[in-house]
C-alpha cells in the first residue's frame, strides 16, 4: 500500500526521526562509540524529503560526508584552527565534491566541525562511516519498503 501523498511528510518526518533516534542510542545509551554528528540531522531530511535528487543518493551521502571530514581532519592535523583554516577548508570539501561527483551539501559543514572539536582520524570511522552506513540503509529499506519510492535512483 503507498502512503498518500498528503502524509508523506509525516511519514517522512518520523523516518528521519527513528534514523536520528537510532544512532542518538548507539552514540549514548552503548558503549559502542559516536555514531552520530550535527550534519546527519540535514543528511536525514534529504535522504527522506528530496530523495530523488542527485544530493540524496547514497554514494553522495557517504562519500561526500567522507571526503569532507578528512579535509577536515587533515587542515585540523597539519593548520588548526584559524579563520582562514576553516574558509579553505570548506571551500576544498566543495571543490573535492564537485569533481568527484559525490556533492552532498550537509557534508560542507564537516570540515568546521573537525576544526572546532579538533577531531582526528578516529573521527572518521565513528561516526562518519558508520554513521553514514546506517543512514543509507534505513533510507533505502524506509523508502523502498514503507513510502513504495524507487530509491535509491542509482548507487554509484
Amino acid at each position: 500500500m503507498k502512503i498518500p501523498k498528503n502524509l508523506e511528510p509525516i511519514v517522512s518526518g518520523i523516518s528521519a526521526a527513528i534514523v536520528i533516534s537510532i544512532l542518538a542510542f548507539l552514540t549514548l545509551e552503548t558503549s559502542a562509540g559516536i555514531w552520530l554528528m550535527f550534519s546527519f540531522g540535514a543528511t536525514v531530511f534529504i535522504a527522506f524529503v528530496l530523495y530523488d535528487l542527485e544530493t540524496a543518493q547514497p554514494k553522495n551521502i557517504f562519500f561526500g560526508h567522507l571526503v569532507s571530514i578528512l579535509v577536515g581532519v587533515v587542515f585540523n592535523e597539519t593548520i588548526g584552527i584559524s579563520f582562514y583554516s576553516l574558509g579553505l577548508s570548506v571551500g576544498v570539501a566543495v571543490i573535492l565534491m564537485v569533481y568527484l561527483k559525490i556533492m552532498h551539501p550537509p557534508a560542507a559543514s564537516n570540515p568546521l566541525v573537525a576544526l572546532s572539536m579538533d577531531l582526528s582520524f578516529d573521527f572518521v570511522l565513528f561516526p562518519v562511516i558508520t554513521g553514514t552506513i546506517v543512514i543509507v540503509l534505513m533510507s533505502i529499506l524506509i523508502n523502498r519498503i514503507v513510502l513504495k519510492r524507487n530509491y535509491p535512483k542509482k548507487w554509484f
